[in-house]
């Protein structure tokens, strides 16, 4: 069994990994973790002692096989909790996350195989996120950024990278959201912004944005 606190920062650190880090400072972590860098090598030393993280002082922190396992079990109860509040509770997708973030700390592994089984084994989270299985295998979703596309490419919008509630919410205001069929129309040369067309209407997507904008069935 392990803390709550030692849960986040291996799932943390997961995250950054999958940011192609493949060392994670202190620093960075700490940044990620809103708290000192001090209190995150504390707790990187602790890590050290469980076999769930290799860290070498100045060199960065990276999860064990243990501590990937670890993070992985994390996430897939965070994300299967969250698309359980979406389908079966009929909650908004910028309202899960924090809740999914209390019961992802549950330890029992038969209440979320049961969970996973009653919602018919989802693939992906309302962010479009993909979800892991009981034996850690992560679904790929070969979704590729709007940043990373051309001029005249069309594809449907498979999942957010920024998942926080004030990112959600601003599509929310744009009427963006998954399932939706964008095609590029213009690229600003000045600030990279792009402009976009919907189904129902066009618009103007900063690159802070779009960096955080994934598609797939690109043409």
């Amino acid at each position: 069994m392990f803390s709550q606190a030692e849960e986040n920062y291996l799932k943390n650190i997961y995250a950054l990994q999958n940011e192609e880090y493949k060392a994670v400072s202190t620093n960075l972590l700490a940044e990620k973790m809103k708290t000192k860098a001090s209190s995150v090598t504390d707790m990187l030393k602790k890590l050290a002692v469980k076999d769930l993280v290799d860290y070498k002082k100045y060199q960065g922190v990276s999860l064990t096989e243990k501590g990937e396992k670890t993070a992985l079990k994390v996430i897939r109860k965070h994300r299967l909790w969250e698309y359980f509040l979406v389908e079966k509770l009929l909650y908004n997708w910028e309202e899960v996350h924090d809740i999914a973030e209390q019961l992802e700390h549950i330890k029992s592994e038969t209440l979320i195989n049961n969970l996973e089984s009653f919602l018919h084994f989802p693939k992906f989270d309302p962010h479009g996120d993909p979800i892991p299985d009981k034996n850690g295998r992560v679904p790929i979703s070969n979704a590729i950024c709007l940043l990373d596309l051309k001029v005249g490419n069309i594809g449907i919008l498979n999942s957010v990278k920024d998942s926080s509630k004030s990112f959600l919410n601003y599509l929310n205001k744009k009427n963006i959201a998954l399932g939706d069929r964008m095609k590029i129309i213009d690229i600003e040369d000045f600030d990279n912004s792009i402009h976009i067309e919907t189904r129902t209407h066009r618009l103007v997507l900063s690159k802070d944005v779009a960096k955080n904008l994934y598609l797939k069935h690109f043409k």
